[in-house]
């Protein structure tokens, strides 16, 4: 069986986590100027778990160049159910430690928002990996 390379699919996975760190950021700042310090912190953790989440996909499901196609599609599951695993477990402590500072509709608010990231950059950026507009 032959090797598979994605450059490509690399790059469109970490620049949805890009997008994601950058759409945190942004909220969390909207949160501080509207709504204060607590929402703030609300919105960026919420936006932080996500976010490290699908860099732990990133991270796992590229690790390595080259592979035969099962070895990728196996990263892949790999990957997946680590961003469960993270998601699971950054929540768990955040809300066990951090659970009177946070505004709840704020920290689950950017995490939907920052996990929405995937439906509206993930299938434009295919369609340009499709379209050879990555290189790779």
């Amino acid at each position: 069986m032959a090797a598979v390379e994605l450059p490509g699919l690399r790059r469109v996975a970490y620049g949805v986590v890009l997008a994601q760190a950058v759409l945190t950021a942004l909220i969390a700042a909207l949160g501080y100027v509207f709504k204060g310090q607590q929402v703030a912190l609300s919105a960026a953790v919420g936006g932080g778990i996500g976010t490290a989440a699908s860099l732990a996909v990133a991270l796992i499901a590229f690790r390595k160049g080259a592979r035969e196609l099962m070895d990728v599609v196996r990263a892949f599951y790999i990957a997946e159910a680590a961003k469960f695993g993270v998601t699971i477990v950054l929540f768990v402590v955040v809300l066990v430690t951090m659970k009177r500072m946070l505004v709840p509709g704020a920290l689950f608010g950017a995490f939907v928002a920052v996990f929405l990231v995937h439906w509206l950059v993930l299938p434009r950026a295919m369609r340009r990996l499709d379209r050879g507009q990555f290189g790779g």
